[in-house]
């Protein structure tokens, strides 16, 4: 088989902690051929680490100006994601941009366009789509093991863990909001997804920004990107709690999410209760099932790979095909259209209405 060279932009954490381990075992379909940062040791490192790889740039156009690159990963900060895909599917290339699409509806609906003006796979990083406990649901729900599948409750609270504080995590104009866009989306996305391509109807939203008011005061637990914070001269305009209920049609969705609150524990699960039978899933493990029939619980044993290397297989093999999968933007868009609403419905404190 033809591997498919490409090119990684953006080497830092989350490239670093899940794209590269998973590239790693795709020898077999890729070669590496650029590897780009903005700050050039990041990118050095990265190919330091993985030999394979044949040029660290600082520049992401020189990637995109060779022929011989088919598609590219844009792994970069939420406020590029728009220009450099644009900039990737112009110049010919596929591509695999990390979610969010990009900081709005608006900007994601053009890149979805210009995607399909040329001819090329975009796909979104909705990593839980390949997530096996999804993928089970999602399959049950098919299937009717839930029976009629009426309501899902979410939620993803953590403990004083606002990330990067005072940083891009925290700064609107470069993240596009708070814990709803950071760890919303993935939540909100595998849900629509197990409910089966769910449409949005009405749905009314609440943001919270409190416990950061005064950064330089602000105490945690935890605190991802730590090295990012700036709280003496930095920004928090976005929001650490979130709440509210969402209608589609065909189920209706309450949740609510927290980087940051003062109940000392992590409560990160979905709840999908049906008319026969019922599901927790621990947000990125397993599930149990309540059959309400036999009033018995039971607990599914199950491997679960790599959810990064099974969407990177996947975008791979669009590549090569042609074909859409469950991840190509066109799937992706009732999410980011979610997003945008819930905060539109947060700002003007009403409903929105579909």
């Amino acid at each position: 088989m033809k591997k498919t060279v490409i090119a990684v932009i953006g080497c830092g954490r989350i490239a670093g902690h899940a794209h590269f381990p998973a590239f790693a075992q795709m020898d077999d379909i890729i070669d590496i051929k650029y590897v780009c940062d903005i700050i050039p040791e990041k990118a050095q490192a990265i190919k330091e680490k993985y030999p394979n790889i044949k040029y660290a740039i600082e520049d992401y156009k020189v990637a995109l100006a060779d022929p011989e690159v088919e598609a590219v990963y844009v792994i970069t900060p939420n406020y590029s994601h728009y220009t450099i895909t644009m900039d990737a599917l112009k110049a010919g290339k596929h591509v695999f941009c990390e979610k969010p699409i990009t900081v709005n509806y608006e900007l994601s609906c053009e890149m979805a366009k210009q995607a399909e003006e040329s001819g090329k796979i975009l796909n979104i990083g909705v990593c839980n789509r390949y997530h096996k406990s999804v993928e089970m649901l999602e399959e049950m729900n098919r299937e009717g093991k839930f029976g009629k599948l009426y309501h899902v409750y979410c939620s993803f609270r953590s403990h004083r863990s606002i990330p990067g504080l005072g940083g891009s995590f925290t700064t609107k104009e470069l993240s596009g909001g708070g814990v709803l866009i950071d760890w919303g989306i993935h939540f909100f996305d595998l849900i629509l997804y197990i409910l089966g391509s769910a449409q949005i109807k009405t749905l009314t939203c609440d943001t919270y920004s409190e416990l950061a008011k005064d950064m330089q005061s602000y105490k945690y637990k935890s605190m991802w990107a730590e090295d990012t914070s700036d709280t003496v001269n930095g920004v928090n305009d976005v929001e650490e709690f979130v709440s509210g209920y969402i209608r589609t049609d065909k189920a209706g969705i309450s949740f609510n999410g927290a980087w940051a609150q003062n109940v000392g524990r992590d409560e990160m699960f979905i709840d999908f209760l049906g008319d026969k039978g019922g599901a927790r899933l621990i947000y990125g493990k397993k599930f149990e099932f309540f059959d309400g029939e036999t009033l018995t619980t039971t607990y599914p044993e199950y491997d679960i790979p790599n959810m990064y290397l099974c969407e990177s297989r996947a975008f791979i093999e669009s590549v090569q095909s042609g074909v859409k999968n469950r991840s190509h933007i066109d799937n992706i868009l009732e999410s980011a259209k979610l997003l945008d609403a819930l905060y539109a419905s947060a700002e003007k404190g009403t409903e929105v209405t579909f």
